[in-house]
C-alpha cells in the first residue's frame, strides 16, 4: 500500500514545483470551498474514485497471488487372484509456487494500477472542473446581458416620457411617441428574452453543481491578458495534464504486462505431499511429487498479444498528446485574441455611447428626429453586446488556461486546503 501511494503522489505530482500549484480566490468565480464540494459530489468524479478503490482490491489480490492450496482425496478397491479385496484410499495437498520474478511483476502491475486509476480519477476532476467553469460562464454571459437590456429598458423609458411631454407641448408629432413606444417595447421583450436565457443557465449551474451558490448578478470584471507565451502555458499544461499522465502510465502497465505474459510462458510448478493407505494398511506410502504443465501455442499467442497492446498504448499516448497541444494552442489563441477583440470593442461601444449622447443632445435641440436617437441607440446596443460576449469570452478562456494549468482550482487529492493562497 505504501509503495502504491508513492506511486500516486509521485504521478500526480509530476516535475511541477508545489508552488506553481498554489490557487487563490476570485472575485468573478465561485468561492473555493464551493468547487470543491461541488467537483467532489459529481459523480463522475465520484465513479472514478471507486476505480480507485477496485484497483487496490486488485492490487491486494496480485501481491497475495492467484495460486491456493489444493487437497487431492481418492478412494479405490484393489482385487487380487490370490488374497482377495483390499480397500485403499489417499489423499494429498499441494499448491503451484508463483516464480520469484512473476510475483515481482504483479506487484508492480498492482500498483501501476492503482497509480493509472488515480490519475483517472483526477482527469474527471479536471473534465468537471471545464464543465462547471463554462456553464458558469455561460450564467455570467446571460447575467451581463440581461443586465444591460434592464439599463437600455430604461433610458428608453426615459426617453418616451421625454417625446411624451413634447407632444402634449405640441413639439412633436405623433408619430415620435409611437416610434418611442415602440422601442420600450423591443428593449422589454429582450428583457424577457434575457431573462429566459439567465434563468436557464442557472438552473443548469444549480442542476448540475448543487453545492454551487450562484449570486443574484454577475460580476463582470476587466477581463486580465494571458501574460505568458504559448511555449509557457504548453510546458505547465503539458506537465498537469491528467489524460497525457494515465495515457503515460498505462504505457508503463502494458509493458509490465508484457513481461508478465513473456515470463508465464516458463510454467509455474506445483509440489504436493501425499500419503496413500493400501492394502488394507499393509502398505503405508508417504511422498512429495512435482506437477510440471507443459507450456502450448496458447502462452505464446498471450505474449505476442500483450506486445502489440504495447504499440496501441503507445498510439493512445500520441494521440492524447497531438490533442493535448491542439486544446492549448487553441485556448492560447481564444484567450489572447478574445482579449485584443474585447478591447477594441470596449473602445467602439463608448465611442457609441457618446454618440448617443451627441445624438439625444441633438435631438433636445430639435436639430434631429427621434429615428435618428433610435438608431444611434441601437448601434451602442449593439456595440455594448458585442463587447460584453467578448469580454466574457476572454475571462473564460484565461481562466480556462489557469484551469489546465492547475493554478485555478484543486483538481488532485494533495491539492487544496494547504494549497489555498487566498488574496
Amino acid at each position: 500500500m505504501r509503495s502504491a501511494l508513492c506511486v500516486i503522489a509521485l504521478a500526480l505530482a509530476g516535475s511541477a514545483r508545489a508552488q506553481d500549484n498554489i490557487v487563490q480566490e476570485y472575485p468573478d468565480l465561485p468561492a473555493l470551498k464551493q468547487v470543491e464540494l461541488a467537483l467532489g459530489q459529481d459523480p463522475r468524479v465520484l465513479g472514478a474514485k471507486s476505480r480507485i478503490g477496485f484497483e487496490q482490491s486488485n492490487q491486494s489480490r496480485l501481491d497475495a497471488g492467484t495460486y491456493e492450496f489444493n487437497v487431492r482425496m481418492g478412494i479405490a478397491q484393489r482385487r487380487t487372484t490370490y488374497d482377495g479385496n483390499f480397500k485403499e484410499w489417499d489423499v494429498g495437498l499441494e499448491r503451484a509456487l508463483r516464480l520469484p520474478n512473476k510475483g515481482r511483476l504483479d506487484r508492480d502491475l498492482g500498483t501501476q494500477g492503482v497509480a493509472v486509476a488515480a490519475l483517472s480519477a483526477g482527469d474527471a476532476m479536471h473534465e468537471s472542473g471545464r464543465v462547471l467553469l463554462r456553464l458558469w460562464f455561460d450564467w455570467v454571459r446571460e447575467s451581463g446581458l440581461l443586465a444591460l437590456w434592464r439599463r437600455q429598458t430604461e433610458l428608453v423609458k426615459q426617453q418616451q416620457s421625454v417625446v411624451a411631454r413634447r407632444v402634449r407641448a405640441g413639439d412633436a408629432a405623433k408619430m415620435e411617441l409611437n416610434l418611442a413606444e415602440a422601442a420600450v417595447a423591443q428593449t422589454q421583450s429582450a428583457v424577457l428574452q434575457a431573462q429566459t436565457r439567465e434563468s436557464a443557465a442557472r438552473q443548469a449551474i444549480a442542476h448540475m453543481y448543487p453545492a454551487i451558490l450562484v449570486p443574484p448578478e454577475a460580476l463582470l470584471l476587466d477581463p486580465q491578458p494571458v501574460g505568458a507565451t504559448l511555449d509557457y502555458w504548453k510546458e505547465r499544461v503539458l506537465v498537469h495534464n491528467h489524460e497525457l499522465a494515465a495515457a503515460r502510465a498505462e504505457v508503463k502497465r502494458r509493458e509490465t504486462m508484457a513481461s508478465r505474459a513473456r515470463a508465464d510462458r516458463l510454467p509455474d510448478p506445483s509440489v504436493g505431499v501425499r500419503y496413500s493407505y493400501e492394502l488394507d494398511g499393509q502398505e503405508r506410502v508417504t511422498g512429495v511429487y512435482l506437477l510440471v504443465p507443459i507450456p502450448g501455442r496458447a502462452r505464446a499467442a498471450t505474449a505476442q498479444g500483450a506486445e502489440v497492446q504495447i504499440d496501441a498504448a503507445h498510439q493512445h499516448e500520441a494521440d492524447v498528446l497531438r490533442r493535448v497541444e491542439t486544446e492549448i494552442g487553441q485556448s492560447y489563441t481564444t484567450a489572447t485574441g478574445t482579449f485584443d477583440a474585447w478591447s477594441q470593442l470596449r473602445q467602439a461601444a463608448e465611442g457609441l455611447r457618446k454618440h448617443v449622447e451627441l445624438t439625444l443632445r441633438s435631438y433636445q435641440l430639435g436639430e434631429s428626429g427621434l429615428a435618428d436617437v433610435i438608431a444611434a441607440r441601437r448601434l451602442a446596443v449593439d456595440s455594448e453586446l458585442a463587447a460584453i460576449q467578448a469580454q466574457v469570452e476572454a475571462a473564460h478562456a484565461r481562466y480556462r488556461l489557469l484551469l489546465d494549468a492547475h493554478t485555478l482550482w484543486p483538481l488532485d487529492p494533495d491539492e487544496g486546503r494547504d494549497g489555498h493562497a487566498t488574496h
